[in-house]
């Protein structure tokens, strides 16, 4: 079924035309990824279904009563707004619902005026069977799943307004997704989390019960994500019903396939054009001129004319020329790290971590958000001191830093300024090199506070590109660039003749590019001699070890002793101690389930619903463990 129709759109902003006649339908429980170039009027599309711009031509149909949620910019909130109000405000209704059962359950503890009394446990009833029904007993657990797997439980309890940017746009993902609209637009959600929590969001998002459009550079995420995709080029869309990869395998067999055509119909047309030539020379030619040729002529032409054109596909389009210059190469070891522990006032990053970055390899940082990747690159650029251990840069080695924060002093200094002020070449050199990097004409002259993101990052790699380095050090740098530059960045490391140490989220770029990997984890530097899925296999394997060998005992007192227990021990000892635990822990339930029956607060009743879980969870493990002696 349809959920949501654009019929014939067009918009355009200060004069400029963005699309016009663009049609598209999306069907229910369609998981559609929104692919194209960076200001081809992506974000634009987004804006007119969530009907925070209008389009200037053409409608949007939305199915009735079907709710879109998009996050269009950072939403104001009142001071003293922490990041759990703003998640707990995506269940405004059942927030409302539970104060009024507070009410009445403070009422009802005092009143004596029995039809009163009546009254109010008819309402209290109605209202909690309403909370019941709508998940108002899941709402904490829903919040607590979101704000794990996203990576912010540790920005709850901060106040909304001091967050950063990133935060806060992670906080308001986190209610966007727990508002479970109809229609759900994700434009870059993957921007600000770290590799841990995207791949809980692609979790997510295959059970996500509406409709997915999502907008994304990440191709590992659209891989997992989308099932349809929505190629916009040119101001039009193309609908490809696969994954990204296939979507990239069909868009270029397309391609040819339109060139091939295009080619065809040109000779068509060239032979006509001859043809119609010939005809006229013939007809004059002839003593009278040949009327009947003439004729003939007249109407090939208007064949010609009426004929429609195809138009010539783009194969080759513009992109970055990316090409490092040549540099003397450093020594055998690039980058050594011994022993070095670090911490930020009572928070430890990592212990005795050891890494060794040798000259021609590539290799990558990975972890959460907060492990300390950007803090062993600030070590490297002796912006960090460590508390204890040896940092050492090798010999002959030449630095160039990509970071994702690009930053000039002055931000009114025109592009071309700050360009030269790196690479020391004539006005008309450095047009020249800009215009490699997708930088024509005036362009060049525009204030570098004004670029966008994507292009703060193109006018940085154009200085690195042209400066003496032979150790690449980046910090996200596949940031803010769409596909296409990030695939031509790519190719430009490989041709990279020195080093490279990498901090990176991008996991399609470093199972490209990085045959050596570091992860930050549990506080230690974790060495893998292979790219990024590779080292996360490896990674899960020493996980899952650590936890078979925490599994017993799970929570218990009793399973410890029993776990404790010497070999020695008979085994009729060991079945009587299982059992006692058991009655001990179906006597806790039996009580706990008593006094759920009768409980009516719900901060109580969801803390009773964990301990239950929990006891319940100890109690299947007895009876394994009772199972395997019996």
């Amino acid at each position: 079924m349809i959920l949501c129709s654009i019929q014939q759109i067009s918009k355009m902003f200060g004069g400029n035309l963005i699309f016009e006649n663009l049609s598209l339908e999306i069907n229910e429980n369609d998981r559609i990824g929104l692919v194209g170039r960076n200001g081809t009027g992506k974000t634009t599309i987004f804006k007119l279904l969530a009907n925070v711009e209008v389009p200037d031509e053409g409608k949007i149909h939305l199915k009735k009563g079907a709710r879109v949620g998009y996050l269009a910019q950072i939403p104001q909130y009142p001071n003293g707004t922490t990041g759990l109000d703003v998640l707990q405000s995506a269940y405004a209704h059942l927030m409302k619902t539970s104060f009024r059962l507070r009410e009445l359950e403070n009422k009802m503890a005092s009143e004596t005026d029995e039809s009163e009394l009546a009254k109010d446990l008819n309402e209290y009833g109605r209202l909690q069977d309403a909370f019941t029904l709508s998940g108002g007993y899941e709402m904490e657990a829903n919040i607590s799943k979101v704000s794990k797997g996203l990576g912010i439980e540790d920005l709850l309890d901060q106040s909304f307004q001091q967050l950063s940017g990133g935060e806060q746009t992670k906080v308001c993902l986190g209610l966007v997704l727990l508002q479970q609209p109809d229609l759900l637009l994700l434009d870059e959600p993957t921007n600000h989390l770290d590799i841990t929590a995207v791949e809980w969001l692609e979790e997510f998002l295959k059970d996500y019960q509406g409709t997915i459009v999502c907008i994304s550079h990440d191709r590992y995420f659209l891989d997992h994500v989308v099932t349809k995709v929505v190629d916009l080029e040119d101001g039009e869309l193309t609908v490809y019903h696969t994954n990204y990869s296939g979507f990239v395998k069909e868009k270029e067999e397309r391609l040819l396939q339109e060139f091939q055509a295009y080619q065809e119909q040109q000779k068509k047309i060239k032979k006509m054009k001859e043809a119609i030539k010939r005809l006229r020379e013939w007809a004059n030619q002839a003593n009278p001129p040949n009327e009947g040729l003439h004729k003939r002529a007249r109407n090939m032409e208007r064949a010609l004319e009426r004929m429609e054109k195809l138009k010539r596909p783009v194969i080759d389009r513009k992109q970055m020329g990316l090409e490092f210059e040549k540099t003397d190469r450093s020594g055998k070891d690039v980058f050594i790290m011994e022993n070095v522990s670090k911490a930020y006032g009572n928070k430890l990053l990592f212990k005795e971590a050891n890494l060794l970055v040798q000259y021609l390899d590539r290799t990558a940082i990975v972890g959460p958000n907060g492990t300390g990747k950007s803090t062993i690159i600030k070590m490297l650029l002796e912006e960090v001191k460590a508390e204890s251990g040896k940092v050492k840069l090798g010999s002959s080695v030449k630095i160039g830093y990509l970071s994702q924060h690009f930053t000039v002093a002055d931000p009114n200094m025109r592009m071309i300024d700050a360009f030269r002020e790196v690479v020391h070449v004539a006005e008309g050199e450095a047009r020249h090199i800009l215009a490699q990097f997708l930088f024509y004409g005036p362009n060049v002259f525009r204030r570098v506070g004004q670029l966008s993101g994507g292009e703060k990052m193109r006018l940085r790699l154009a200085q690195l590109m042209h400066q003496d380095i032979n150790f690449l050090v980046l910090d996200e740098p596949t940031n803010h660039l769409d596909i296409e530059s990030r695939e031509v960045l790519e190719d430009a490391l490989e041709e990279f003749k020195g080093t490279i140490l990498a901090v990176s989220h991008d996991r399609y770029f470093l199972n490209k590019l990085f045959h050596k990997t570091y992860w930050v984890y549990d506080q230690q530097l974790h060495y893998f001699n292979g790219g990024y899925s590779w080292a996360k296999a490896k990674l899960d394997e020493k996980r899952e070890k650590e936890v078979e060998l925490k599994e017993v005992p799970i929570a218990s007192k009793e399973l410890k002793v029993f776990a404790k227990a010497p070999k020695e021990k008979s085994q009729q000892k060991q079945i009587e101690e299982l059992e006692l635990s058991l009655e001990q822990i179906e006597e806790k339930m039996a009580k706990l389930e008593a006094e759920l029956i009768m409980e009516k607060e719900l901060k109580k009743l969801q803390e009773m619903y964990e301990e239950k879980e929990k006891l319940e969870k100890e109690r299947e493990t007895l009876y394994e463990l009772l199972g395997d002696l019996i």
